[in-house]
C-alpha cells in the first residue's frame, strides 16, 4: 500500500476509534489474524490472542452499555481515556513501516479521535435529555453500523471509507448544532 492510502487508514481509525476504540482494535486485530489485510509492524500487536480477546469483551460489555440512557454518558467520560490514545496509536502505528510512531501522526489521530469522540459523546449526552429510550437505541445501534461498515469497507477501499465517515462526521456536527442551537438558542423577546 501507499503512504497515502496509509495515511487514509491511520485517520480512519483513529476516528472510528473516537465513536468505539474496542470495537476497532479488535476489527484490525481480527483481520490481520485472519489474513484480510497486512499489517503494519506496530499493528501487527491487535493480532495477539490476548488483545483480540480483551477488545472483544470490552467491545460487547461497550455494546450493553451504550444502549442504556445515563449510562452511556457517563461511559463516554471514562472512556476519554481510552479512545483519544487508542486512536492516536492506530493512526501512528498505520503509518509505521518500521515499529516507530511518529509524534505527528500520533498528535493527528489523538486530534482525530478527540473529534469524534467529543462529537459521539456531546450528541448522546443531547439524546439523554429526550424522556423515550428509542431515540438513544437508534444512535448505538447506528453507531455500530458505522464502526463495522467502515471497518469492512476500509479493506477494499479506504479513502471511500474515509470520505464517507467523513461525510457522516460532517452531517452529525450539522444535525448536533442545529438541535443545539433550537433547543438553547431561542430567547424569549423583549415586550
Amino acid at each position: 500500500m501507499s503512504e497515502a492510502h496509509l495515511f487514509a487508514i491511520g485517520v480512519l481509525l483513529a476516528w472510528l476509534a473516537g465513536i468505539r476504540a474496542y470495537l476497532t482494535v479488535f476489527g484490525v486485530g481480527l483481520a490481520g489474524a485472519l489474513g484480510w489485510l497486512d499489517l503494519p509492524q506496530a499493528l501487527e500487536v491487535t493480532t495477539s490472542p490476548w488483545v483480540l480477546g480483551i477488545s472483544g469483551v470490552l467491545a460487547l460489555v461497550e455494546f450493553f452499555t451504550d444502549k442504556i440512557p445515563g449510562v452511556d454518558s457517563a461511559w463516554d467520560l471514562l472512556q476519554t481515556l481510552a479512545r483519544v490514545p487508542a486512536g492516536a496509536f492506530l493512526a501512528a502505528a498505520a503509518l509505521s513501516p518500521d515499529g516507530e510512531l511518529g509524534a505527528g501522526m500520533l498528535a493527528t489521530g489523538a486530534g482525530v479521535a478527540l473529534a469524534s469522540h467529543v462529537l459521539k459523546a456531546g450528541s448522546r449526552a443531547m439524546l439523554n435529555t429526550s424522556p423515550e429510550p428509542i431515540s438513544n437505541l437508534a444512535a448505538s445501534g447506528s453507531e455500530d453500523a458505522v464502526v463495522v461498515g467502515a471497518l469492512a469497507l476500509a479493506l477494499a477501499s479506504p479513502w471511500l471509507a474515509l470520505a464517507l465517515v467523513l461525510a457522516v462526521g460532517i452531517g452529525g456536527a450539522l444535525a448536533v448544532w442545529w438541535v443545539w442551537r433550537r433547543v438553547f438558542g431561542r430567547r424569549p423577546r423583549r415586550a
